[in-house]
């Protein structure tokens, strides 16, 4: 493990805040730049435990006029950008420099895994084979607190390059400085670019947003990730990959996920299907015009001459004119859907095969040819990309909350005069679906006959029904899965698929329940047996299901601990559940980035899954800021591929072991304590909403346009309203991270007091699931800062009662704090992580003066609210900088 951060990287850190001081300079006036020093040296102070610091800074800030603050967070919330885009670019730089040192070792965990799976007595031919089988899903989804705009993103990744450029080693003197200069204009443009949008992105911004990440970076390094991994299976299994290998494809919800979102429409998911279409028919043409320029090639096989149909001297581009011709009129007929025009689509490529088949024919040609050298360059990585990206490029997920499914059959069933569907048994219910399912007529009129009053005529049921006729005219391939949020019911499975039927989809999505809340995931086994024991439903899944694992709702019911172990539970028995009945199981995991809603060391969190769980098949979201974070550069892009293939081979055939059942004993000990603290805390404190919306950032999250998905379901209600996401966000910006660990340190501790310490430390020990838990939640309290929380509340409360409030919850942390460290027998978190560490002591030295900023910029605008009763305020830029800022200075904990 490397001990301490690496020079370079300091190196990188100082460099680009050394530049960002001269543009302050120029650009700011000498006086900010003084400032900022200022600030930053009592921040050091501060940081080192002089309070006097502190208190400086505390009075600094509330002199400041408020048209002085917002030079300041920027300038803090730039600094700590640029320390993510060093941090980033230092993963690449290690990996090239691994590269050079025979002796290091590989960067690339399959490698050392292949040698692992050797030791252990995996055969080669077990190896290939499940190589060929795997089946990983990345779906990329939108988030509520990415802030930060594409314009910029561009920018940061332009820096990259530059430091990049800067570590060659055959750079003269003139080429540094053209490089340094470059990256100061960068920075200089930066500091000039608003950081901050002034309009809530669509759904369609937000999904070309994601397209942006297909681009730029995975559109080359998937096919390097496909070579790099053939390359290991020839070395290790004396076999090369099928050609039609894809073991890592993508899907999106950008577009598709309408809960709680009613800014997603069927015209807006129309639009992002097409979007998407176009998006790859546009890169695919690029490639087939590189792919026509270098192959002029003369000899080929009497296949392709036949395909061909008469004598031509360049036989490969000749062939692949009609390729690139319909690749043409594809981009040409979705660019007039999209302005709303009709085109002819009689040449349009509807399939993958269809752009596939011509590709593999010239593939088999210049082999047989005797041309490999050819065959595997640019022509390998652009079948490579079809077999991931498709028609697509992105496989549009939908999601919709189970309510609007059965107010949608209600209105059905009440207009056939049958009564209200809701209001039926789950037998009821079951039974009509099914008879329903098997019936070959149509359950409604083609044109409905009703007054406006009545429920089939209700928007929201209206909107159901055109988004699944909008389903209904998409070619399948263009789909993924329909996800059921907030399933509770066998019946809520079923709905959908007649649903879907009645639209006249001829390929139904396959139907994903997603069991959130605890009472769900101890339910979903039982729901999915109902299923599988329904003759009618077994045959028509053909022996395979999907089903996804919520995280952020199960954490904001539960509590951390109690939500993670019900989640592995849940697990365990949906995995049981499908063995039994003979199905193939695929999970899908509904992680974020932060602790609370799942998020890990990728590695790490799938190999901590239940045996079994993980047979081949996984499908993980990755959310807005972690997308950027693990996909925006192409080397960091591949070491994520490489991670998740690895983690997925080794789940698969190296399971973790079975948990002793003293160890499961001693879970459901400390949830049953975990939960019963954490629902005292947020449900039964009359002051605990209070608190949450007084000093933390909770209400300016809602006010401010981060995503284009509401801050709450409901326009009014408690903490069962609010979104999963932001509530972990605001108690982040404050860095109390109250949801990553409140009632877990509680339950820990009582177990200690009651003499169970061995045991716990046989768990760290010897269980992958338990030690993944506990690195997560000292990870998370490392970041956690009671001090700073304090200094909210004192400056946004003097109500006594949310004072008594926020001293418990302080105490509770610190608690947990130590009771972490007595568990692990360690004097200070992180005594096993000092890059992590270190990384944290350097950023604490911009967070603070933001914090406190943050905390003076939440009272000014409270005060402009109360007093003048406007909407907008003159400090509402500078606070969302801020929460920008502290969001990137705490990376994965949003």
């Amino acid at each position: 493990m490397i001990q301490q951060i690496d020079a370079p990287l300091r190196e990188d850190v100082r460099l680009l805040g050394n530049l960002l001081g001269e543009t302050l300079k120029q650009h700011a006036g000498q006086d900010l730049f003084n400032q900022v020093e200022q600030i930053r040296a009592l921040a050091k102070g501060a940081r080192d435990g002089h309070a006097e610091a502190e208190k400086k800074l505390e009075q600094l800030f509330w002199g400041l006029k408020d048209e002085e603050i917002l030079p300041l967070t920027r300038a803090f919330s730039q600094f700590l950008n640029f320390a993510n885009i060093a941090e980033q670019y230092n993963v690449v730089r290690s990996r090239r420099r691994s590269e050079f040192d025979e002796n290091a070792p590989s960067p690339n965990p399959l490698v050392h895994l292949f040698t692992k799976f050797k030791e252990r007595q995996i055969s080669a031919q077990q190896l290939f084979d499940q190589i060929c089988q795997l089946k990983i899903e990345l779906v990329l989804t939108a988030h509520p607190t990415e802030v930060s705009r594409r314009t910029l993103i561009q920018k940061y990744d332009d820096i990259n390059e530059d430091l990049a450029r800067l570590d060659q080693q055959k750079l003269t003197p003139r080429e540094r400085q053209a490089v340094l200069n470059n990256l100061k204009e960068l920075i200089c443009s930066a500091w000039q670019t608003d950081e901050i949008r002034h309009n809530r992105p669509t759904p369609v911004d937000e999904a070309k947003w994601g397209f942006t990440t297909i681009e730029q970076t995975l559109w080359n390094a998937v096919p390097k990730f496909v070579r790099e991994l053939n390359e290991l299976v020839q070395a290790h299994c004396e076999n090369s990959l099928p050609l039609e290998i894809a073991p890592i494809r993508f899907a999106s919800w950008m577009g598709g996920d309408r809960d709680g979102n009613p800014n997603v429409t069927h015209s807006v998911t129309q639009e992002v299907l097409w979007l998407s279409r176009w998006q790859a028919a546009d890169l695919y043409l690029r490639d087939i015009e590189d792919l026509r320029w270098e192959l002029s090639i003369q000899a080929c096989s009497d296949e392709l001459k036949q395909a061909l149909g008469y004598e031509h001297p360049e036989p490969y581009r000749e062939y692949l004119r009609d390729t690139r011709q319909r690749l043409k009129a594809t981009r040409h007929w979705l660019a007039q859907k999209l302005q709303g025009f009709e085109a002819d689509d009689s040449q349009i490529i509807q399939t993958k095969s269809e752009l596939l088949e011509p590709l593999l024919l010239c593939h088999r040609s210049l082999i047989e040819s005797n041309l490999p050298e050819i065959a595997n360059g640019k022509l390998l990585d652009f079948i490579y990309r079809v077999n991931c990206f498709g028609i697509e490029l992105l496989k549009l997920d939908i999601r919709q909350e189970s309510g609007r499914h059965r107010q949608a059959i209600s209105a059905i069933t009440e207009y056939l005069g049958l009564g209200n569907f809701e209001s039926w048994t789950e037998q009821a219910r079951q039974n009509f679906l099914i008879q329903e399912l098997q019936s070959k007529r149509p359950l409604l009129p083609r044109h409905l006959d009703e007054p406006q009053d009545s429920l089939i005529q209700h928007p929201d049921v209206k909107e159901v029904f055109a988004t699944m006729q909008t389903l209904a005219a998409q070619p399948p391939e263009s789909l993924g899965a329909y996800i059921i949020s907030m399933a509770e019911y066998a019946s809520d499975v079923l709905a959908v698929l007649l649903l879907q039927k009645e639209a006249g989809i001829l390929h139904p999505l396959r139907v994903v329940p997603l069991f959130e809340t605890l009472k769900d995931l101890d339910g979903a086994a039982a729901t999915m047996n109902t299923l599988f024991n329904m003759p009618w439903y077994k045959q028509h899944i053909h022996g395979k299901h999907e089903v996804m694992i919520g995280y952020s709702d199960s954490a904001k019911d539960a509590g951390f601990m109690s939500a993670n172990w019900a989640q592995y539970r849940a697990q365990e028995e949906l995995t049981a559940v499908a063995k039994q009945h003979g199905i193939q199981l695929t999970l899908f995991h509904g992680r974020g980035g932060s602790i609370s809603r799942g998020g890990a060391p990728t590695q790490q969190a799938l190999f901590s899954q239940p045996p079994g769980s993980i047979s081949g098949a996984i499908r993980v979201t990755e959310q807005g800021e972690m997308i950027r974070f693990k996909f925006g550069l192409e080397e960091v892009a591949l070491q994520n591929l490489e991670i998740y293939t690895a983690a997925t081979l080794e789940a698969t055939l190296l399971p973790p072991p079975i948990p002793k059942q003293e160890w499961r004993e001693l879970m459901h000990q400390m949830t049953d304590i975990s939960v019963q603290v954490y629902r005292e805390t947020v449900r039964e404190n009359p002051y605990f909403v209070q608190y949450l919306r007084t000093v933390t950032p909770e209400l300016e999250l809602q006010m401010l346009p981060l995503g284009s998905r509401p801050a709450k379901r409901k326009v009014s209600g408690g903490i069962e309203s609010l979104r999963a996401i932001p509530w972990v966000f605001a108690w982040t910006q404050i860095r109390l991270m109250l949801p990553a660990w409140l009632g877990t340190g509680a339950a820990i501790n009582q177990i200690i007091d009651a003499g169970q310490k061995q045991t716990l430390d046989e768990m760290l020990h010897e269980w992958p699931y338990f030690q993944t838990l506990i690195d997560m939640l000292e990870m998370v309290l490392s970041k956690s800062d009671g001090s700073i929380a304090l200094y909210y509340e004192s400056h946004l409360t003097q109500d006594e009662n949310l004072k008594a409030l926020g001293t418990e919850l302080r105490q509770r942390l610190k608690d947990a704090v130590q009771t972490l460290l007595a568990m692990k027998g360690e004097s200070k978190l992180l005594s096993n992580n000092e890059v992590l560490d270190q990384a944290m002591r350097v950023r604490k030295t911009y967070l603070l003066p933001l914090h406190l900023l943050q905390a003076e910029l939440m009272k000014r605008r409270r005060s402009y609210l109360n007093v003048e009763q406007a909407e907008h305020t003159p400090v509402d830029h500078a606070l969302m900088v801020s929460i920008a800022g502290i969001a990137a200075g705490l990376r994965n904990t949003g």
